[in-house]
């Protein structure tokens, strides 16, 4: 097991070599400080990245991002890239909860203009926007419905009433993926998902009225819209019951081809199959079509809330100017291209709890942004802050063009609710000015922000390292939670 200690090899780098006796194709290089290195050696963060490492085709090296904590077969906070024709896909490489990601919405309103009404508009998004666990969205849809959004994705929802052409225009991959087919897709998948579309869920996700506390890039901020002291909105959820359904369903069918294809792996939650297999085209189908799924869940929110805001300030949304910042996924499997020993390569680019934070003049940034870099954004614990960051020319180097997604979990839910009371946590909240609605007490002290590390060191981390730099900070003035 002594071949699991990292060591030291630069500023906030560490790395395992490549030890074939462990079964390791590549060496595992995490991206951290001292402490939050610390933590990941007291779970099996550490181990699961050296077991990615040993997946056929798997390139380079494993990367643990800092905020890297145990997952399901792969550590959250992991990126590994795969040979597109050689390799893998997994299934636990993307995650139970597929495109899982963040959107921001920018306004014209200072923290003044919100504070004398913030109880109320809380309570209006609460009632608004589903939240919870199996929560229904606010419409109902039919098969053919259905279909048409795991096909169309945001566009589907734009037609559809729920937002202007402006919003898929700043968002990853411009809220829609091609290749989705609803016929990889189990009836189970259906059934869960088709009531779900326009819900937040529970566990981490939330909805957070925020102000701009700090600029650090001054340019960066005013290319996005965002000043000192402004109101922000950041959504944070993903597919819902139909993504965790397809991840469960091909995690069964990667499981059993494993033998067909004669793959052999240190733990069965890495369960995957080749690629360009039939079994991993069905998937990635299937994943696609939850691609498409989150992303229109997320514009459904962004509709709700420009309307709440609305409602409560009696202003009109081109008043309030909430345009939408930008959307990025942090659970997601494409197909990029990447330089590898030298070669421009096209690879399977597995991102598990981790942000695509590409540099300036990548042509999957959006036009507005390509001459800049993409923004990306790092939602913190309730009630501690989230930030808005830029894609640098490192992460290509370091990190297949990727970056941390949040605080990362320090402590269990269970112990969360062991430790800490719904009183305390809402003391500690109202202390610091924050509105805070949820469904269900446990839903508050199981995300106390005291069972996350500290997202100032996540992102610290990541700026020194210059995968992706500090644009600005923000703090919370209000919260929904599931």
């Amino acid at each position: 097991m002594s071949s699991l200690i990292p060591k030291k090899i630069g500023n906030m780098t560490y790395k395992i070599e490549k030890d074939e006796a462990l079964g390791m194709r590549v060496p595992v290089v995490i991206y951290a400080d001292d402490q939050l290195l610390e933590k990941m050696m007291s779970d099996r963060t550490i181990k699961q990245a050296v077991n990615v490492s040993t997946i056929p085709g798997v390139l380079q090296n494993v990367v643990v991002l800092p905020d890297g904590h145990e997952g399901y077969g792969f550590p959250v906070g992991g990126v590994a890239a795969m040979d597109a024709e050689e390799g893998m896909i997994s299934p636990g490489g993307v995650g139970y909860d597929i495109n899982c990601g963040v959107r921001l919405l920018r306004t014209n309103l200072k923290e003044q203009d919100v504070r004398p009404k913030l109880k109320e508009l809380v309570n209006d998004l609460f009632n608004s926007i589903p939240s919870g666990v199996g929560s229904k969205g606010a419409i109902r849809l039919s098969t053919s419905q259905l279909d048409e959004v795991l096909v169309k994705g945001v566009p589907w929802a734009i037609d559809n009433g729920y937002g202007t052409k402006d919003d898929a225009e700043v968002c990853e991959e411009n809220g829609h993926m091609d290749k989705a087919d609803p016929n990889k897709v189990s009836d189970r998948a259906r059934k869960r998902g088709a009531p779900q579309l326009g819900s937040l869920g529970s566990g981490n996700h939330f909805l957070e009225i925020q102000k701009v506390a700090e600029i650090h890039d001054e340019e960066a901020a005013k290319r996005m819209g965002i000043e000192q002291g402004q109101v922000t909105v950041l959504t944070h959820c993903g597919s819902r019951g139909f993504g965790h359904q397809i991840c469960s369903d091909y995690l069964r069918i990667s499981e059993q081809a494993l033998k067909k294809y004669n793959i052999s792996l240190p733990d069965r939650e890495l369960a995957c199959v080749p690629n360009s297999s039939e079994e991993g085209e069905s998937y990635r189908k299937a994943m696609f079509a939850a691609l498409n799924f989150a992303w229109s869940n997320r514009q459904m929110i962004t509709h709700w809330t420009r309307k709440s805001f609305e409602r409560v300030l009696k202003q009109s949304e081109a008043d309030l100017g909430m345009n939408l910042v930008y959307d990025v996924s942090h659970n997601i499997a494409k197909v990029e291209k990447h330089t590898i020993d030298g070669k421009q390569k096209s690879v399977v680019v597995h991102r598990k709890g981790a942000t695509r934070a590409f540099p300036a003049n990548r042509e999957e940034v959006p036009k507005k942004y390509r001459d800049l870099g993409q923004p990306v954004f790092i939602p913190g614990s309730m009630g501690t802050g989230s930030w808005i960051l830029l894609g640098q020319p490192n992460s290509m180097n370091l990190t297949f063009g990727s970056t941390a997604h949040g605080a990362g979990r320090t402590m269990s839910r269970t112990k969360a609710r062991q430790n800490y009371t719904e009183s305390q946590v809402r003391k500690f909240l109202s202390d610091k000015g924050i509105e805070v609605k949820a469904l269900t007490r446990d839903g508050i002290v199981e995300e106390t922000p005291q069972a996350y590390k500290d997202v100032d060191s996540i992102v610290n981390v990541s700026h020194e390292l210059g995968i992706a730099t500090k644009v600005a900070k923000l703090v919370p003035i209000g919260v929904i939670k599931g």
